[in-house]
């Protein structure tokens, strides 16, 4: 009888995964924290891109953006629209999601990984010709390439 019961109950986890499959995967996902200005409309869709990676994104809508990145320690030099915080790192703009899980199994000693400016065709900023760009790796005492990409693809 108790087999049976735990079949049913599989079952039953099974149909309720199928209707809501952000919960089962947010169950183990790894949380970002993102600060974003009020009228920024790409910082939300690098949001859902980082949510269909299997993140989860808790967004903070920031009156004094500026002020966050000098706390959190982003060299205006690598400054973009939006920055996250995820598992002891900061991430600071359109960082690709196959990116933020390199940083996060290669456990570099840096505060953040940065993608400067906009560039266009990163995730959030798709629409148009994808750019090449470059990621850093940053800390105190500065900043260090991580790789080209264009759009969410390493070079």
């Amino acid at each position: 009888m108790a087999n049976d019961f735990t079949r049913r109950d599989t079952l039953r986890f099974a149909a309720f995964a199928a209707l809501f499959p952000g919960w089962a995967r947010a169950e183990g996902a790894t949380k970002i924290v993102m600060h974003k200005s009020p009228t920024c409309g790409c910082c939300g869709a690098w949001s859902a891109r980082m949510r269909e990676a299997g993140y989860v994104v808790e967004e903070i809508v920031e009156a004094d953006m500026p002020s966050v990145k000098k706390r959190l320690g982003v060299p205006e030099a690598l400054s973009s629209c939006h920055t996250a915080e995820i598992d002891g790192y900061i991430v600071e703009g359109h960082v690709p999601p196959q990116a933020v899980a390199r940083l996060l199994k290669e456990r570099p000693d840096a505060v953040g990984l940065a993608a400067p400016g906009m560039p266009a065709g990163s995730p959030g900023m798709e629409g148009g010709a994808a750019e090449v760009y470059r990621l850093y790796l940053f800390d105190a005492s500065g900043a260090r390439p991580f790789g080209d990409w264009r759009g969410d693809k390493p070079v």
